[in-house]
Formats: C-alpha cells, structure tokens, sequence
C-alpha cells in the first residue's frame, strides 16, 4: 500500500494544505480509494466510522470541481445534521479557494438553505431535508456529476430509502457514485447495485493502530433504585469526555437534572432540540465545557470526536449493531476507550446476547450476571405432504 498522498496522485498543493493541518499520510482507507475515485471510477468502501473515510472523497470532489463549471456539481448524502456539519467543514478545508459548500439539513430556516443550496458547488444534505426542497422545486440536482452516500448502512437503519431512491432518480445517470459504509451486506448490497455501475470494492483490515486501541468493554449490574448514583460514581472517574446514551428524547433531559444535584454537569442531545440547541450543547462537549453529553441514538450517529475517552449504555442497545455502532464512538485513531453498560435485572437476558456477538462474555459473566443460553434454530423434520415440500420450522 502507498503511504503518501502525492503517490496517490493527490496534488502537491493540495498535499501541502493537508500538511498545514497535521496530515501528512493516508489512513488505510484513503489509500485504497483515492487511486479509483480520482479515476472517475464507482466506489464502494467498507469502513467504518472514525476511520479517516471522509478525505476519501472529500479530496476527489475538490480535485473535480475545477473541471465541473455548473452548480450544484457535486452531492453528498449523510445520515444525521452533525455528520453533515463535520462533512462539510473537511469539503471547505480541502476545497480551492471560491468553491461554496452549503449544508442542507432539518431544525434551520428552509428558504435560506435553498437559496444557499442552489448557488453553491458542494451540497451536503440529509435525505429528508433535501427531499423536501426538490418536492418544492427549491433546488435542482441536473447538473450533479458527483453522488457519495456516506455512512449508507445509518441511513437504512434510520428510515431513509425512500428519500433517498427519490433523490438518486432526480440526478444524472452519467455520474460517478462512492458509497461509504461499516457494512456492504444485505440492504446495502442491494443499495450499492442499484445505484452504482461497475464499482470497484474497497474495505480496511484492522490496523495495527487499531489493534493496539485498548477498548475496555464492561457490563455492571444495576437495580432501578441505584442506577444513577451508580452512574454518577463511574462519571467522576472520568478525565476525558464521556457520551452517555438515553433510549428516549425525555429521557435524555431527566438523566441531566438528576445528575445535576451530584455535582455533574451534562448537557442533553435529541430530536427535539432545534440545530441551534444541538450545536450549542456538542459545542459545549466537545470543548470540555460540559464534559458529559447525554444523548439517544439518533442524535449521536455520526459525532467524530477522538476525545471520547468513555461511552456508557445508562439503557442499553436493542440489538448488537447498535452497540457497536455506540461503543465505536471512544476508542477511535489508535486511542484507548471504555464501554460500560448498566444493566437491569430484566435485561440480563438481551443484553447477554448482545455481549456474546460482540465476543465479551466472559466480561459479561465475571461481574456475576448469567449468560443466556444462545437461541437455536428447530428445523422440522415432517414429510413431504401431498400440498409440497413442508417448510422448516424455525423458533427465535
């Protein structure tokens, strides 16, 4: 693998810009798709958050758009308002000098976004947000010769194909297309075929800063009447900036007022806050002003901070994915991270199984919780009946 940005073939000025800013060589990603995405070439990469994947195509957008003269030229599709806002600053820092970058998501005045939609070169947007404004005939996407899905696996997880299909259907078919995901299986296979042409598939091995991250995952039985004094033992022990996830929106404001009589400042993040409340409150996180963020799940996907040094599940994941997806917020660029969950007597049994597809069961078992035994598939052995073949029987 090339470990230099000029090898790639990136530009000697623009490798200058990343070296102004500390970046000197390619994350492993980059590396493997800059070569086919400054080539004009479909994309698919495999990788997940925090890996460095948005230079990836960052940099090919702000190659292309000297040679693309019409606006908007270039789409960029992501999950979540923050995520869009972190995208958009790294198009802006790469970017040559006149090209505009404009942010189009929910919680901010429609008009204002449209007009900035329509003039500007780069276009970073949230489905929903955007599908709203092609439905109005506020922006136009005719002239759009770059698409990237960043972080595709969030955006099914969230609801948004259908936005999205109606999007990609309003955009050129002479394009070149780059998905961006932790996974390229199942939906996002499907997504991936039906939106790309050719693609070549890229994705990450662990590396060796990875394997060094030491992220401690650990699991802590709770009862409901010692829940937050349980976690206000383990906030104090905390020198970086810790993300505590909330299953509910309401639920993320009261764990910030009862925190608040032990002596630990949180601020709060969910969907009912305006983007105003919420770049307030990940303003005040991220510059250690309130080193507590209490947020749910939605509004959390994609934050990129490397200096979540702990995240605690205060109510734990539905399901494995979401774990991962949480627990991959700390630990991140080769640094050492804790998971904690808290746990409830009645979730022992769903939490247990989350813990053993994620390989931690002896951690989950040494603080004295039972395992649950896995689940087993039953296939029935019946006979053919005369009306066919009998289908398995499977218990979940």
């Amino acid at each position: 693998m090339q470990h230099s940005f000029h090898a790639l073939g990136v530009p000697a000025d623009l490798t200058r810009t990343l070296a102004d800013r500390g970046i000197t060589a390619p994350f492993p990603i980059q590396a493997l798709v800059l070569p086919d995405a400054l080539a004009g070439r479909d994309v698919l990469a495999k990788s997940p958050t925090g890996s460095g994947k948005t230079l990836g195509f960052a940099i090919p957008i702000a190659l292309s758009l000297a040679e693309l003269s019409r606006r908007p030229s270039a789409l960029v599709l992501v999950p979540t308002r923050e995520l869009a806002s972190q995208v958009a600053a790294e198009l802006e820092a790469v970017a040559p000098a006149g090209v505009t970058v404009a942010k189009v998501y929910g919680g901010t005045p429609l008009h204002a976004q449209a007009k900035r939609a329509r003039h500007a070169d780069v276009i970073v947007a949230t489905p929903g947000r955007l599908n709203d404004l092609l439905e109005r005939n506020a922006v136009a996407l005719d002239d759009i010769r770059i698409l990237v899905l960043d972080e595709a696996d969030r955006m099914l997880d969230m609801g948004f194909k259908p936005q999205v299909d109606r999007i990609v259907a309003r955009l050129p078919r002479k394009r070149q297309t780059m998905l961006f995901s932790a996974t390229l299986d199942s939906e996002v296979g499907e997504l991936a075929r039906a939106y790309t042409t050719n693609p070549v598939r890229r994705a990450t091995e662990p590396t060796e800063a990875e394997d060094e991250a030491k992220v401690e995952h650990r699991f802590l039985p709770v009862a409901a009447d010692n829940k937050v004094e349980t976690l206000t033992e383990l906030l104090r022990d905390v020198s970086g900036l810790a993300l505590v996830f909330v299953r509910t929106r309401r639920g993320a404001d009261r764990l910030v007022k009862k925190l608040a009589p032990h002596g630990i400042g949180a601020v709060a993040m969910h969907g009912d806050m305006n983007q105003r409340q919420r770049e307030r409150a990940l303003h005040r996180f991220e510059t250690g002003q309130a080193p507590i963020l209490v947020a749910t799940d939605v509004a959390a996907r994609g934050l990129d901070l490397d200096e979540i040094t702990h995240v605690i599940n205060y109510d734990p994941p539905a399901e494995h994915t979401g774990y991962v997806h949480r627990v991959g917020r700390t630990g991140r660029a080769g640094r050492a991270g804790t998971g904690v969950t808290l746990v409830l007597p009645e979730q022992q049994a769903d939490v247990s199984r989350i813990a053993r597809l994620g390989g931690h069961t002896d951690e989950f078992a040494s603080v004295g919780m039972k395992v649950a035994p896995a689940r087993r598939v039953y296939t029935s052995r019946r006979r053919d009946s005369k009306w066919g073949p009998v289908r398995p029987r499977r218990k979940i």
